[in-house]
């Protein structure tokens, strides 16, 4: 069972910058995709970014794409967001998530966290 702790969150004004960061407990086979969704109060669960332990590659939504940056540390089997330029519609709690699949959808996850609050004042 891999465990995800999350931590990061806060309170920032429009136009500014956190850093989200993601500790898993392990890294294997089914856990290589690790990725980071959000959920506003009121909506369904959406997809922010992701990444694969081996090669790194990544992949976002477009909503945050030139924005946010996603990087993980596999020595310390750590996964970070780098959320620049936050805008109020940002406000969400935002979850990591592992699993085998290169994926947007959160059902291909199988490991979540309890989630980080990310709140943007306007």
């Amino acid at each position: 069972q891999v465990q995800l702790v999350e931590s990061g969150g806060g309170l920032v004004q429009t136009g500014g910058s956190l850093r989200l960061s993601c500790a898993a407990s392990e890294r294997t086979v089914s856990s290589r995709v690790m990725a980071w969704f959000r959920q506003a109060p009121g909506k369904d669960l959406e997809f922010v970014a992701g990444i694969s332990w081996g090669a790194g590659a990544s992949y976002y939504a477009n909503s945050v794409k030139d924005r946010f940056t996603i990087s993980r540390d596999n020595a310390k089997n750590t996964v970070y967001l780098q959320m620049d330029a936050l805008k109020p519609e940002d406000t969400a709690a935002y979850y990591c998530a592992s699993g085998a699949l290169f994926s947007p959808s959160n059902s291909d996850f199988r490991f979540w966290g309890q989630g980080t609050q990310v709140t943007v004042s306007s």
